[in-house]
């Protein structure tokens, strides 16, 4: 039951993410050019699990793309607000799709499931 819950709150984020970049009328090109540039921090697994989880985690927590889309609307800057949404809708899908945050012993290893 619990990961039913978590794909379906993360499904809303992901939801919720693109429904508010179609409201703002923000540039599609962007999206599908940004929609992955979270997954580069994966190459800190060229320095071994530990670096690599922490770099893959503090990119794939909630914490800072909702910190730069609060920042975006706070400055109103629609350049900051777009890439808040993107990362954020990343996130949502990824940990929808059962990509959670990473333990340093593997990449398989998550705090949702085993991949």
């Amino acid at each position: 039951m619990n990961k039913i819950l978590i794909k379906l709150e993360n499904v809303v984020v992901f939801i919720v993410c693109i429904f508010v970049y179609y409201r703002f009328d923000f540039s599609w090109w962007l999206f599908i050019l940004l929609i992955l540039a979270p997954d580069i921090s994966m190459l800190g697994y060229l320095k071994g699990n530990v670096v690599g989880a922490r770099t893959y985690n503090l990119f794939h927590t909630y914490l800072l793309s909702t910190l730069v889309l609060l920042f975006g609307l706070v400055v109103h800057m629609d350049l900051v607000i777009e890439i808040g949404l993107i990362w954020t809708a990343h996130i949502g899908i990824d940990r929808f799709m059962g990509y959670g945050l990473k333990y340093d012993f593997g990449f398989k290893d998550t705090h949702i499931n085993r991949l």
